[in-house]
């Protein structure tokens, strides 16, 4: 196994094959989480969407698997960059059902990742959560979109504060973009301004850099992610 190593879960999606990608280009072995595999990862762990967080094939079979899988090893960094988008306000007659899923694909998988960072992370490592700039104020239009991201700005910096339960040294920092330039969010909205969105590139450019200790913010940071005219910036939320 190389001396770094990375968990990426949402290893197969836009960002997190470009995660895998890139980490693999830098001699990292990389550990996929995702409902389907990434063959460009060293290792695959392939879950299914359940209707209980803790039921059968759930969130206890994944802990003990990636406990099996790594053993005593650590990792340097955890990179949670699964979730999705859903739309509706109070009145939707999807609201349940869009809320809910908004919640798995956003809230566990952050859960999960924030506790396998405190069994495996080394001291000093590196967890990112996926949060929202949208999730900083009200989100009418995507309720249940803004209440999970929302969510996972909470998590992140509860695991900053004294009692978080990460390693010594170790960083929780969420990343909070408007919108990715992703294949799906071009295929969907055509017609939008493409250099308002973050490049993919330079999202795991900057997850590279933090996990190697580069300009890396403090635990509990809130990044927002903005793009005017092609040019990002990464800005700490106040």
């Amino acid at each position: 196994m190389s001396a770094h190593r990375v968990i990426v879960y949402g290893g197969n999606g836009a960002l997190g094959s470009k995660c895998v990608q890139h980490f693999k280009s830098k001699g990292w072995w990389v550990a996929s989480i995702d409902m389907s595999a990434n063959d460009e990862a060293n290792v695959n762990v392939t879950v299914k969407m359940s209707d209980s967080f803790t039921g059968t094939g759930g969130t206890g079979e994944l802990t003990a698997y990636v406990s099996q899988l790594l053993g005593e090893d650590k990792v340097d960094a955890i990179l949670c960059v699964a979730g999705g988008w859903a739309g509706g306000s109070c009145r939707s007659k999807d609201l349940y059902k869009n809320t809910d899923l908004m919640w798995k694909q956003s809230v566990w998988t952050s859960t999960i990742s924030s506790h396998l960072a405190t069994l495996h992370l080394k001291q000093g490592g590196l967890l990112t959560l996926a949060g929202a700039k949208a999730a900083l104020s009200g989100t009418g239009g995507m309720v249940g979109y803004g209440m999970a991201k929302a969510a996972v700005h909470q998590l992140c910096q509860s695991l900053a504060t004294k009692n978080g339960g990460m390693p010594s040294g170790a960083a929780a920092v969420a990343i909070l973009p408007v919108t990715l330039d992703t294949p799906m969010n071009r295929k969907f909205m055509p017609d939008a301004d493409f250099g308002s969105w973050t490049p993919l590139e330079y999202v795991t450019e900057m997850f590279f850099n933090w996990a190697t200790g580069v300009e890396r913010p403090a635990s509990g940071s809130l990044i927002q992610l903005l793009t005017s005219g092609g040019e990002t910036q990464a800005v700490a939320a106040q």
